[in-house]
């Protein structure tokens, strides 16, 4: 059990009496009245007609205070009558019948935010993970919420935090890492299944964290790391095979034509030369079939006799 949920159970239930400002307020003027006609009747009425007075005006207050209630706008009032169901109240002021009538349980019908997380649940391939997830819920039967469950918000936070439990031991870490909108839906329903008999429906669960152990995320950023290098080796192979296919493809428009092939040579190595320093290594059996060494010599001369830039 977490440090939240044993507080939650720890600290002691408020009052669900609700003694709403309106009857406080009310009771105070039957207090001032009865006091201000006891003042005001001395000596011209007898002890008995003053004391009447006292306290029929002290038991007018004392039912307006524990009678009167209001309910909010986003609240339902269970009303018991000697301990059985006798309806709902609210929203708004209503009246009940004290000693015999009770307000125990007052239903909120907003939407309800409740966190929950799964520590070191081991998944299916036994690594211990850490989840947090939100919960958003809301009570669409407010006497089902009452009086089907003792207390429907801590049932409501364990039936999340179980389930939550059950589907990390059923998956593989590789599954909850990538498909956390799939575990979001999954874990709706399971709650959602769990909870509809206590008038609460699960309107959405969102995962917000998965925390894995550090040694185990090192290993798979190398994984990550090691088989991005792969795919650019796979890569860089089939480029290869590409460029080496075009100048197949080139080489068989070479073959039936050596004069082309002269002057693309010639070309290349033009290109190479007239860069400022540039140093271009060819082989001696293509500086004799091709002639390239008159021209070498006459891109040499042509570049000693060109003018300095300055």
């Amino acid at each position: 059990m977490n440090k939240k949920n044993l507080k939650s159970f720890i600290q002691p239930k408020k009052d669900d009496q609700h003694i709403s400002p309106i009857a406080g307020t009310l009771f105070g003027a039957s207090m001032i009245v009865s006091v201000m006609g006891a003042i005001i009747g001395e000596g011209k009425y007898s002890d008995a007609m003053i004391g009447g007075w006292v306290v029929v005006w002290m038991l007018v207050g004392i039912y307006i205070l524990f009678a009167l209630k209001v309910a909010s706008q986003w609240e339902k009032v269970i009303v018991l009558r000697l301990g059985k169901f006798k309806g709902l109240r609210g929203p708004g002021m209503f009246w009940i019948i004290p000693i015999i009538d009770s307000a125990p349980t007052w239903i909120d019908h907003r939407v309800m935010v409740t966190p929950f997380a799964a520590q070191k649940t081991l998944t299916k391939d036994t690594v211990p993970v850490d989840v947090d997830a939100v919960l958003f819920w809301v009570v669409w039967d407010a006497e089902k919420a009452a009086l089907e469950v003792e207390d429907y918000r801590a049932a409501v936070d364990w039936a999340a935090q179980t389930a939550l439990r059950d589907i990390i031991g059923k998956k593989m870490l590789a599954d909850i890492l990538v498909g956390r909108s799939s575990i979001d839906k999954e874990l709706q329903e399971v709650i959602d299944e769990r909870t509809t008999p206590w008038g609460v429906t699960v309107q959405s669960v969102e995962i917000r964290d998965i925390v894995i152990p550090q040694d185990l995320e090192d290993a798979m950023s190398r994984q990550a790391q090691a088989e991005r290098e792969r795919q650019a080796r796979v890569i860089l192979g089939e480029s290869e095979k590409q460029i080496a296919a075009s100048f197949a493809e080139a080489s068989q428009s070479y073959i039936e034509n050596p004069t082309a092939l002269h002057l693309r040579a010639m070309n290349m190595l033009f290109e190479g030369l007239k860069e400022k320093g540039a140093l271009v290594i060819v082989p001696s059996s293509a500086v004799d079939t091709m002639n390239l060494g008159g021209l070498s010599g006459m891109v040499a001369l042509t570049e000693k006799h060109l003018p300095q830039k300055k």
